[in-house]
């Protein structure tokens, strides 16, 4: 009997959501994707230890400015990033600095940057998606770089709204969070019964998933940021689900059957006008729990970027 894993792998584009190349390996996933907060687990590890020596030499020898380590810990991210693709056959998300998510030309010039760096190693950059968080100026840049050939990863996606400006403004995936939905829900309001298909999580992502299919949107939804197995199994025949090693271990260790959930199958329909930035922000203002849980990532991944930062410059010595 086939695992649950080797069944999802049927209906659903399975991504690792690790910077560990052991687990890769392991589970043999299609794609891979990184944050702040992945590559600073990983740094604490020897193993990983002479990627980040490395990304500090490279830097050196491109400046001796104070610029130095935020390049370097660029570079590092490029470097775990080449090494996935040895790992993957598909794709493998770089993220953008977070404390660039309300700078969209910033933002631009960071990922014109990294892609540059993935070229320069003999990567074929179109294996590479630039992470952005789901704010509206990164997804002005997210929009900007589609039109340049260059795909991203929209990402710290908690509302529709997020989902359809990222839809109308060609981004190639999105990546709506499931957990930390569930998260806010649990912590804000308690008494509820988040089981199942009854996780607001998991509602959220279906609902983004059904209006992209009735409305022929090419963005590929890709759940992210599961608490339980639960989450997938309601998920299961989303575009791409990314997943941590623990559940994919969890998936793996099942032969339970899992029934496909969400599929394309539903009639196209005449799409809505596009959405302007005044209905996006009022609708994020009027969503606490997305406005909450948005502003929160941002800060975990800047704060994790400058933890990842001081590593780096430790190491420099």
């Amino acid at each position: 009997m086939p695992t649950q894993l080797d069944q999802l792998k049927t209906m659903t584009t399975v991504v690792a959501d690790t910077g560990d190349f052991n687990a890769i390996e392991r589970y043999q996933p299609q794609d891979a994707t990184t944050n702040p907060s992945l590559l600073l687990k990983a740094m604490q590890s020897d193993t990983f230890r002479p990627l980040g020596i490395d990304a500090i030499n490279w830097a050196k020898s491109q400046t001796n400015t104070q610029h130095a380590i935020a390049l370097a810990a660029d570079k590092l991210s490029v470097l775990i990033g080449c090494k996935l693709m040895g790992q993957v056959p598909g794709l493998v998300s770089t993220e953008v600095d977070a404390r660039l998510s309300f700078d969209t030309m910033a933002t631009l010039e960071k990922a014109l940057s990294l892609i540059a760096m993935y070229e320069d190693a003999g990567v074929d950059s179109s294996r590479v998606l630039i992470k952005i968080a789901a704010t509206w100026e990164g997804i002005q840049a997210a929009h900007i770089l589609e039109s340049k050939g260059i795909h991203c990863n929209v990402t710290l996606l908690f509302s529709f709204a997020q989902a359809r400006a990222c839809a109308e403004a060609g981004v190639y995936l999105i990546s709506p969070f499931v957990g930390r939905i569930l998260d806010w829900y649990k912590a804000n309001e308690p008494e509820g019964d988040y089981t199942g298909a009854n996780d607001p999580g998991v509602m959220s992502v279906k609902a983004i998933y059904n209006y992209f299919k009735k409305h022929d949107f090419s963005t590929i939804v890709m759940g992210a940021s599961f608490r339980n197995i639960s989450e997938i199994q309601e998920l299961a025949g989303c575009d791409r689900l990314t997943i941590s090693p623990v559940l994919l271990e969890e998936l793996a260790q099942s032969e339970a059957p899992l029934e496909q959930k969400l599929s394309d199958s539903a009639s196209v329909s005449a799409r809505e006008p596009v959405l302007d930035e005044q209905t996006f922000r009022w609708q994020m203002n009027q969503n606490k729990m997305a406005s909450d849980k948005l502003a929160e990532g941002i800060r975990q991944f800047a704060i994790d970027q400058e933890k990842l930062e001081s590593l780096l410059k430790k190491l420099s010595g």
